[in-house]
């Protein structure tokens, strides 16, 4: 096979150097929340420990594939967001914005990283407290622990997409709590984020996705947002949005300098994957945002609320479907909690007992019995929404 050939052959899981790449990308991005979740702290301000997150991954996964003859791209894949209790997602301040945490805060932290294009994201959802989590806080990070775990082992070779929309739906309600509408689990692909191939969290009238059935050998990224308000997201100011992508397909002659100035920065440094304002000389990107904006060469990512006094939680991780099953290579455990809801529907407990793994074909028998019992049972339970080592 010739080099333009195997350019050609879009790169998948199929090739081991690939499945390196997404792992790399893991590793980084889930060391990257540990050290985000560290500090954040009563008092510090949310701007410096987004920046300490992007930095992080700058620096580690500059450090890597340094002495390669064919330059490889890598860096943030997702810019650093730490959103706080009804605010649902992309919060990710300029330098002077002073926002603080305060004790009690549910906090939810979502972030990518990428090497040569292969991405790896993860969202995290904690509560700035000692000890357990109890009351609705619980029940809104339980929820959303639930339905991710229903969702692994949903999105699996042959399974379809509105399988899983239902199921997670399903159990949101049994915590008595919503999921958020108009989030969406993409495929992923080399330097594509947000593939064709969705999830939809709600199906409504207004938000329509083809049906889609998973294959072996694709990568998702399964994103979970709960609500114990009506799970109907606002815009409240757009001055918050800080988050935008290049649109590829867009061509527009801009008028204004600072503009021109911007959208050539932006083509340089992030041609592909989403960035930060805070990344952008900040004075000149004030103005010419606006005008990329306008003339749509940018796609937003607003910051959402829900009301006041609501709790929104938020699961996301990176799945593989690889041949001998789902791995899932982003995640983070949760704390301790107690919800005021137990899960008893049948249907969500079974769904829950299925294995991550597909069984070998041919070749040794798996024992009948007591041990094969056991087995199973433990990884039901490594998944009780209820375990502080269950994975989040």
């Amino acid at each position: 096979m010739s080099d333009e050939e195997r350019e050609e052959r879009e790169l998948d899981l199929t090739s081991h150097e690939v499945v390196t790449k997404y792992k790399s990308a893991a590793e980084i991005v889930n060391k990257a929340l540990q050290l985000v979740l560290s500090e954040c702290k009563p008092k510090a301000k949310i701007v410096d420990i987004c920046e300490k997150g992007d930095s992080f991954i700058r620096e580690q996964t500059g450090n890597m594939y340094k002495n390669v003859k064919k330059k490889i791209e890598r860096g943030v894949a997702f810019p650093t967001c730490i959103s706080v209790n009804n605010t649902i997602c992309h919060f990710s301040p300029l330098a002077s914005d002073e926002t603080v945490f305060e004790e009690g805060d549910i906090i939810k932290i979502d972030m990518g990283c990428h090497i040569d294009g292969f991405i790896a994201v993860v969202a995290h959802t904690h509560v700035l407290q000692q000890g357990p989590v109890t009351g609705r806080a619980a029940d809104v990070i339980a929820a959303a622990n639930t339905a991710a775990e229903v969702a692994l082992r949903l999105v699996r070779p042959g399974k379809n997409n509105k399988d899983v929309t239902e199921a997670i739906q399903k159990v949101a309600a049994a915590y008595d709590c919503k999921i958020v509408e108009g989030v969406l689990s993409h495929q992923m692909k080399q330097f594509v984020i947000d593939g064709n191939k969705v999830v939809l969290s709600v199906s409504a009238p207004e938000t329509r996705v083809d049906d889609a059935e998973f294959e072996e050998n694709e990568v998702y990224a399964i994103d979970i947002v709960t609500s114990t308000g009506e799970g109907k997201p606002k815009l409240l100011d757009e001055k918050q949005t800080t988050i935008y992508k290049r649109a590829v397909d867009k061509n527009y002659h801009l008028k204004m300098k600072a503009s021109r100035f911007i959208y050539s920065e932006i083509n340089q440094k992030f041609p592909i994957m989403p960035f930060t304002a805070r990344a952008l000389e900040e004075k000149r990107a004030r103005l010419g945002l606006v005008e990329c904006l306008n003339h749509d060469l940018l796609e937003p990512y607003p910051v959402l609320h829900e009301k006041p006094g609501d709790l929104v939680a938020h699961i996301k991780f990176t799945v593989l479907l690889m041949p001998n099953g789902s791995d899932r290579i982003t995640s983070h455990p949760l704390q301790e909690m107690q919800p005021t809801k137990t899960v008893d529907d049948p249907e969500i407990k079974a769904w829950l007992s299925l294995g991550t793994k597909t069984k070998k074909k041919g070749g040794g028998k798996k024992k009948k019995g007591k041990k094969g019992d056991e087995a199973a049972n433990e990884e039901a339970k490594d998944v009780a929404p209820n375990d502080e080592n269950s994975q989040g």
